[in-house]
């Protein structure tokens, strides 16, 4: 079998439970499983060699095989989404790990290419966008990242950063994007880390990388996405973009 060494591998964690949306991945009102929509959006990338989804739950890896993808069981166990992703590459031969969320249906190409792209020169990275609108700012669900002059990151948090001093500055603030990369060793690595004040404080596991000493490139993007699916209210949104474009 060829080595794999220089291959990227993107890993799609999926739980059945979901505070918000319980079975979400498998929600199917489109003809297609979200799941489904999430991974056929991810495949689209050319520089990814395999598209993995990562799962606890049964339902789910049958889902996935039904439609073609593959699929791989990891351990109930996992605290985070970044765990069960390690756990699911730890015996592939790969050089980069791409990490998207199974909500993230309309995720484009272009961003993950951005993402594998960053991995060339550092260890972990992620993506962020500029505000549209300077309110959204003030919403916790809005995570926001400030970065050094080296596209580092300095600090997340669901808070709004930096002190607005009320002088008409525009806030250097930026959107993040929940998407990762890691190169693998890296990632085996970050995994055995201690949990952090920081990271549970904010519950931005992100964090945690930067509490040990770790730095995080962050890629600044385009984003005109309307975003993840994390209620029922998004999922209908969803619903209703695919039948105006005429694809569910």
């Amino acid at each position: 079998m060829a080595r794999e060494s220089g291959n990227v591998v993107a890993v799609i964690p999926a739980r059945y439970a979901s505070p918000r949306l319980h079975g979400k991945p498998l929600l199917r009102e489109t003809g297609k499983f979200l799941i489904q929509h999430v991974y056929e959006s991810v495949r689209r990338c050319a520089e990814l060699h395999r598209v993995i989804v990562a799962t606890d739950d049964e339902r789910i890896l049958e889902a996935v095989k039904s439609f073609g993808g593959e699929a791989v069981m990891t351990s109930s166990r996992h605290p985070t989404g970044t765990d069960r992703i390690a756990e699911a590459v730890r015996s592939i031969d790969c050089a980069k790990v791409i990490n998207v969320q199974g909500d993230e249906p309309d995720v484009e190409p272009s961003l993950l290419q951005t993402l594998i792209g960053l991995l060339d020169d550092s260890e972990m990275a992620t993506l962020a966008t500029p505000f549209k609108r300077p309110e959204d700012a003030m919403i916790s669900s809005r995570v926001k990242v400030v970065i050094d002059r080296h596209h580092n990151a300095l600090y997340f948090s669901r808070a709004r950063i930096p002190y607005a001093n009320g002088n008409g500055t525009p806030s250097p603030a930026l959107l993040h994007l929940g998407l990762y990369g890691y190169t693998k060793p890296f990632l085996q690595r970050y995994v055995t880390l201690d949990r952090t004040a920081l990271e549970q404080a904010e519950r931005l596991e992100q964090l945690r990388a930067l509490e040990h000493g770790y730095k995080i490139k962050v890629g600044i993007v385009p984003w005109n996405s309307a975003g993840g699916v994390d209620t029922p209210e998004d999922y209908a949104a969803f619903v209703k973009r695919l039948r105006e474009r005429g694809t569910a």
